[in-house]
């Protein structure tokens, strides 16, 4: 099923492409006979609309990453809190008591 899906999603793809160049051709010739000033107009108009998608980006990593982190942190000091607790366990069984089950 799984590869079904892929060759699909590649099928899909594969059919959208010329669609995709058809309309870089045509932003290209149009940014590339406006004027200067439109020009350097699009290029911010670029940069405004990137900016914004980045910055979501961004955070969304920073916080995921913060959050795997911390829960990565939790984990570890679980952990080592039960390995403490058997480690005093143990201790509070005397050195000579007679481990032998069948003796």
């Amino acid at each position: 099923m799984k590869f079904r899906a892929a060759i699909f999603a590649t099928f899909l793809l594969l059919w959208a492409t010329p669609a995709f160049s058809q309309a870089c051709s045509m932003c290209y010739s149009t940014a590339k006979a406006t004027s200067k000033d439109g020009q350097r107009a699009i290029s911010r108009g670029v940069i405004v609309l990137l900016v914004p998608p980045l910055g979501f980006m961004t955070l969304g990593l920073w916080m995921a990453f913060r959050y795997g982190r911390k829960r990565d942190r939790e984990q570890t000091d679980h952990v080592n809190s039960e390995l403490r607790q058997i480690e005093s366990e143990m201790s509070a069984i005397p050195s000579n008591a007679n481990l032998n089950c069948f003796g």
